[in-house]
């Protein structure tokens, strides 16, 4: 009983360490997190300087690239309300980084209020002091998907 004990006690001690994230995850994830509000706020100044000039979106309706984006959201055509971010997940290999959101989007889109489930696949890459948005794609989910770790 007292090794199960100990176990157990060094298991919840040790756990966050498992899920620690190095000082360039934290960085990419406050810049995810950042984004979202940048795009709430319809804050294309923001935006522009962090998409990269080639950049690609993919949504529900189609894709396109950097100068259509910025023209959706300062336009308000997608109003991208309020993205509720349930679960992120961050990897990096050299100077590239992907990020992963399971977000509900609150968007206003045709008039309307919607609310749909997404993972959210971004990549960023280190150019010079900056990370520039490469990609930004939504896949629809269920509200039951969950990244895997």
């Amino acid at each position: 009983m007292k090794k199960v004990l100990i176990l157990l006690i060094i298991t919840l001690i040790s756990t966050p360490w498992l899920y620690a994230q190095s000082p360039v995850e934290q960085e990419i994830k406050k810049l995810s997190m950042d984004k979202w509000q940048w795009m709430a706020d319809k804050d294309v100044a923001k935006l522009e300087n962090l998409f990269d000039d080639k950049a690609k979106f993919v949504h529900m309706s189609g894709s396109w690239k950097k100068e259509r984006e910025l023209e959706i959201i300062e336009t308000g055509s997608i109003w991208y309300k309020n993205a509720e971010v349930h679960d992120t997940a961050i990897e990096v290999s050299g100077n590239t980084a992907v990020v992963w959101n399971r977000i509900t989007l609150t968007a206003f889109v045709r008039g309307n209020d919607v609310e749909n489930e997404f993972t959210v696949t971004e990549v960023y890459q280190k150019q010079g002091d900056d990370w520039k948005m490469l990609v930004f794609t939504f896949s629809s989910v269920r509200d039951t998907h969950e990244i895997e770790h």
